[in-house]
């Protein structure tokens, strides 16, 4: 069965990275672009993964973290989250907000067709 995931990114370059690895790895991938739309998503769609850019303009990511960990049914979906390594203070408030995984954006490039695969410790 195919990964299915929801991205939160506003990186038009990361997106698009993200939609091009999915279609090679079989994964299937939703973009949202609010808060409201990837929570509604997450309970319909129930999502193997949701993936957020730390630095992303259209949501706040700890609040969309804090919001899914307080919701009973979405706070075991793993969330992972990405960041440029030069803002490394955000990996320790994500974490505290509810992320499972948590990498510099450089990793999260790297890993991305294990990722999702869901093959691949995140």
């Amino acid at each position: 069965m195919n990964q299915q995931v929801i991205a939160a990114v506003s990186d038009l370059f990361f997106a698009s990275k993200i939609r091009t690895t999915a279609e090679g790895v079989g994964a299937d991938v939703s973009f949202v672009r609010s808060a409201d739309v990837l929570l509604s998503t997450a309970r319909k769609n129930k999502p193997d993964l949701v993936i957020v850019d730390l630095q992303g303009t259209n949501i706040d990511p700890l609040s969309i973290a804090r919001r899914m960990k307080a919701d009973e049914e979405l706070r075991e979906i793993p969330l992972l989250g990405f960041y440029s390594h030069i803002l490394a203070e955000l990996q320790e408030e994500a974490k505290e907000a509810g992320y499972t995984h948590v990498m510099p954006r450089s990793a999260f490039s790297n890993k991305l067709a294990s990722i999702l695969r869901g093959k691949q410790e995140r």
